[in-house]
């Protein structure tokens, strides 16, 4: 008697992960507003009347402050769009199906990781 595999997910199953992914789009572009008006702050912080020293510490690190807010709004950017492209993969039911070995992904890694095109045996061999 030949077992069963499972080539797919249920479209319950699916529709249970395209409401998780949902959920952490609003999340993440909650998260990217909060990055991008952090950078887009130009208020002093009542540096004005201090030492001219102590002003180019401030500038320095408001700087790196800007540079650092940049890089995580860039992956934040690119968390959201591969979010996206995973609610493609559910319309096209190719969503959970490792792009290396063709097996499913395992439900729980798709629960953390919810993005992934890889199972961890895929990963490991990378």
């Amino acid at each position: 008697m030949q077992q069963d595999i499972k080539v797919r997910y249920s479209d319950k199953e699916l529709e249970s992960f395209r409401t998780l992914i949902q959920e952490k789009i609003v999340k993440a572009k909650a998260q990217l507003e909060m990055i991008e008006s952090s950078y887009r702050n130009d208020t002093n912080n009542g540096t004005d009347d201090t030492s001219p020293t102590f002003k180019a510490f401030d500038e320095g690190s408001e700087v790196m402050g800007k540079e650092t807010a940049s890089q995580l709004a860039i992956r934040q950017e690119k968390f959201i769009r591969d979010l996206k492209n995973a609610l493609i993969r559910i319309e096209n039911k190719t969503y959970g199906i490792c792009r290396v070995t063709g097996k499913l992904i395992n439900p729980e890694r798709l629960k953390l990781v919810p993005h992934a095109t890889l199972s961890i045996e895929a990963k490991n061999m990378q």
